[in-house]
């Protein structure tokens, strides 16, 4: 199951705003919390005190809530690795090993009388997984997740992210990966230049980075690193189908009522017999067959255009079709709408016999 999760700071957030930002978030059935013990320079005490509640409140509200930890935060709060009682006392769900130990200690983890999950760092690219596996682990209990990288140009390079996320998804390993909120300011660390896994998702719109991880078929859970994101971008988030690739788009006004409900309602899978100009669309001129489709804008396409031909291309009338590359129009085809710039990256993820759908955007 692929889910949508969000990012609290106990330690730089009043336990009112987080509670108001957890309702909030479940309000758009997101699942997941991700909170940080790395910095616990305040003590077991305060520790248990600041994060016990806003951790019993995010269950109360069905929400799992995994938190970072790392071999510093066990020796300094006087945890065993094979006993992991106190994670339990304060609510948490699991544990992600920010830094890890050898692999016999991970895989005795995973057999912790509590049920906590241990989550494990993706991001490291080493053979850190293989080698916990080798120790005979319960795979069960074990997830993973990516880092996140609060400092411009450090976030992971796309190939990295898929060498080391393949590996996971290969032995059959829930994994993760975080967003970044342009309207949210508050993470773990003190330099905060936009919060994501992937570096190149810094500057782009929320909904094309979780739409982007998600069509890699290598992610199932996306959560937002930073904090507070707004209630926009995560109604944006819960609006976004994680199993179908759906492009946000403009239609051209004067495309007529029928080509709208093409687009907009009809639905779409690539064909399986593929082309390098165009994704193909074609149930729509079986449905539609006999109407009478005339152009009206028969301008060359570009790239990320939508286009429905018209009547004029006989047995091809009402097939929607998208501009992989720019095209010259023979004056057959009526180019009707555009998916979004940012969106226009997605489009490569379209494999023979995807599913996907447009959505409107003003």
């Amino acid at each position: 199951m692929r889910r949508l999760g969000i990012s609290v700071y106990p330690n730089h957030s009043s336990v009112a705003e987080i509670k108001e930002y957890m309702d909030l978030a479940a309000k758009y059935n997101f699942k997941r919390v991700f909170t940080c013990l790395l910095s616990v320079e305040e003590g077991k005490d305060k520790i248990v005190k600041d994060f016990t509640e806003t951790i019993h409140y995010a269950t109360s509200l069905g929400m799992e809530v995994i938190a970072d930890v790392s071999p510093k935060v066990f020796g300094e709060l006087e945890i065993s690795y094979n006993d992991l009682s106190f994670f339990k006392e304060i609510g948490a769900d699991g544990i992600r090993l920010d830094l890890g130990f050898t692999g016999n200690e991970e895989s005795i983890m995973t057999f912790n009388p509590q049920g906590l999950m241990i989550e494990l760092n993706i991001s490291s690219g080493t053979r850190y997984l293989e080698n916990i596996l080798s120790y005979q682990a319960n795979a069960d209990q074990l997830l993973g997740c990516h880092n996140f990288y609060p400092h411009r140009y450090t976030g992971l390079s796309y190939d990295h992210f898929i060498e080391t996320t393949k590996v996971y998804k290969e032995n059959g390993i829930h994994t993760a990966a975080f967003v970044n909120s342009p309207s949210a300011t508050i993470g773990p660390w003190p330099v905060e230049e936009g919060l994501c896994t992937l570096e190149m998702h810094r500057e782009w719109p929320i909904t094309t980075q979780a739409k982007h991880l998600w069509a890699t078929d290598l992610v199932d859970d996306v959560i937002i690193a930073n904090a507070f994101a707004s209630e926009a971008e995560l109604k944006a988030l819960s609006e976004i189908d994680p199993y179908k690739l759906t492009f946000d788009c403009v239609i051209e006004d004067k495309t007529p009522e029928l080509e709208r409900k093409i687009i907009l309602e009809e639905f779409h899978f690539n064909r399986g017999d593929i082309s390098d100009y165009v994704v193909r669309s074609t149930q729509s001129r079986v449905k539609y067959k006999g109407h009478k489709f005339e152009p009206f804008n028969t301008v060359d396409m570009a790239t990320g255009d939508i286009i429905v031909e018209t009547s004029l291309y006989a047995h091809y009338a009402g097939e929607l079709q998208v501009a992989l590359l720019p095209m010259e129009n023979s004056g057959k085809s009526n180019v009707v709408g555009k998916i979004s710039e940012a969106d226009q990256i997605l489009l490569p993820y379209l494999r023979p016999w995807q599913k996907f759908a447009f959505n409107e955007v003003k």
